[in-house]
């Protein structure tokens, strides 16, 4: 990431259950919040081999994956890596924490 990052809050994604995404637009960042067990990560929501939005895609949150809907790369949610062909790059992951009772994302 280049440039000046900020906290932002996206309390708003609390209300997503276990094994739920969703989409959240930053300036021109397409990003996806997702619930894995309880736990709230985030990364680049486009996949990177094709324009597709991943929110469409297969969730397994045993395995912290999404699968794009479209030639079902799969990218691993903890690393960003591109887990198959035909996408090769890695997703971009942002980190999250949760103070007091804020869902906060580093972008």
């Amino acid at each position: 990431m280049t440039g000046t990052q900020n906290w932002i809050d996206v309390s708003q994604f609390l209300k997503l259950r276990k094994g739920e995404m969703d989409e959240f637009d930053y300036e021109d960042k397409k990003i996806m919040i997702l619930n894995l067990n309880g736990e709230f990560c985030a990364s680049d929501r486009i996949c990177t081999h094709a324009y597709v939005d991943l929110t469409g895609g297969i969730l397994n949150e045993s395995e912290r994956t999404v699968t794009c809907p479209l030639h079902l790369s799969s990218f691993d949610l903890k690393s960003g890596s591109a887990l198959n062909l035909p996408a090769e790059k890695p997703l971009e992951i942002y980190p999250m924490k949760k103070e007091k009772n804020k869902l906060l994302i580093l972008i």
